[in-house]
């Protein structure tokens, strides 16, 4: 009997060559899965098994993991508010993490020998793909065609063709990744440092031009939707919301860092809800939270960001972060008021019953009901002490030399 091999399907050129090597070359009975993050339709998926089958496969499979993605991952991207460098809200790397420990669980599941992917050797995905790999699969081999060969796209095209397989692998101009949390966009232009993505690189075209004020609704953390409507999950309010925005082209960018193989990269994205829940989130929290929750917030998510888009989800302290994010959330409840523009938005203002910026209390800049004017003058005394000190004895120092 032949052995098993399941191979991580996206019906590029990539993979549609691994999936014909693998069967044809190295005599496996190939399996393929595709795993949807939120980036394919039915229609979509319906022509990846049709694709799968003409290339050989044993049986193609599609899981659909969109509410797992999000109760394990995303809803962790708002409570931290992350944005790595500041800019991208990990809209891919995020991703791969969960389409392997997907396709690691169905390769076990039907007893597969080998496991598979088709990354080249040239970006973080092998990476991710290859570490999620070794921890939930460690049994099983993993073969990278494209990577091993250090095929070209021309020799790939040309043994699909010479085994019969004639499908249109025109590439085009830019290389689209979408996905729940927003798509990636490569191209020309992100191979170097001086270029901006042109307007049609980006896969929603930009047709609103009329400003529009909407509320975002959150509870206890959550996106729950906008304008008067709950969704009965984030997973569909997040859809809603991208698209009523996308077509205002909120949400572009360039993110420019560091990958796991240690060179700088440079990708596009456009992740309009994203964007627009990550920073409405993350207003609300400062009306709700205290100094020092924000504070240590932002320490914790920025590294939990660094370690998931480096492929390590699966390491423990991740759930410890996970732990302390969720219990910062419980009062992060409110509406918050956006108003969307081309190519840009504005936060208004939020509404809360846990606003702490309560006029029961004082107004800043105005009055306060807390303390008096003699209070201020004992606190700042105190407060100033030490460095009073530190700037006293520094002059005797000075005068000794």
């Amino acid at each position: 009997m032949k052995k098993k091999v399941v191979l991580a399907f996206s019906g590029g050129l990539d993979t549609s060559y691994c999936a014909l090597y693998l069967a044809k070359e190295k005599g496996l009975e190939v399996h393929t899965i595709t795993v949807n993050t939120g980036g394919f339709s039915s229609q979509e998926e319906t022509a990846l098994q049709n694709r799968a089958r003409l290339l050989g496969a044993a049986s193609h499979q599609t899981v659909n993991i969109e509410t797992t993605y999000y109760e394990r991952c995303l809803r962790y991207l708002v409570y931290g508010n992350v944005l790595r460098n500041g800019t991208y809200p990990l809209s891919v790397s995020a991703e791969r993490v969960f389409q392997a420990m997907a396709i690691a669980e169905y390769a076990r599941n039907i007893g597969a020998h080998y496991i598979a992917h088709g990354s080249t050797g040239a970006g973080n995905d092998q990476v991710r793909f290859d570490m999620i790999f070794h921890i939930l699969a460690p049994e099983m081999e993993i073969l990278t065609p494209v990577r091993e060969q250090k095929l070209s796209r021309e020799a790939e095209i040309a043994y699909l063709k010479a085994h019969g397989i004639e499908l249109d692998w025109q590439k085009t101009e830019y290389s689209v990744n979408q996905g729940l949390w927003g798509t990636s966009v490569g191209g020309k232009e992100t191979l170097r440092s001086d270029l901006p993505l042109p307007e049609k690189a980006y896969p929603t075209p930009v047709s609103e031009s009329a400003p529009r004020k909407i509320t975002l609704h959150f509870a206890a953390g959550q996106f729950q939707g906008f304008d008067g409507q709950r969704f009965r999950h984030p997973v569909q309010a997040i859809k809603a919301l991208n698209e009523l925005a996308a077509p205002y082209g909120i949400g572009r960018d360039i993110h420019v860092g560091d990958t796991i193989i240690g060179i700088k990269g440079r990708v596009g994205f456009e992740a309009a809800a994203p964007m627009l829940i990550i920073k409405a989130h993350q207003t609300l929290e400062k009306h709700v939270l205290t100094k020092w929750q924000i504070y240590w917030k932002d320490q914790l998510a920025n590294w939990y960001g660094m370690l998931l888009h480096e492929g390590q989800y699966l390491e423990p302290v991740m759930r410890d972060i996970e732990a302390f994010l969720e219990n910062s959330q419980p009062l992060v409840t409110g509406n918050v008021f956006v108003r969307l523009h081309p190519y840009r938005f504005e936060i208004l203002g939020i509404e809360s019953p846990n606003d702490l910026m309560d006029a029961e209390f004082a107004s800043y800049g105005e009055i306060n009901l807390q303390w008096d004017g003699n209070d201020v003058k004992g606190f700042a005394k105190m407060l100033a002490n030490q460095t009073r000190i530190f700037h006293a004895v520094q002059k005797k120092r000075e005068k000794r030399s």
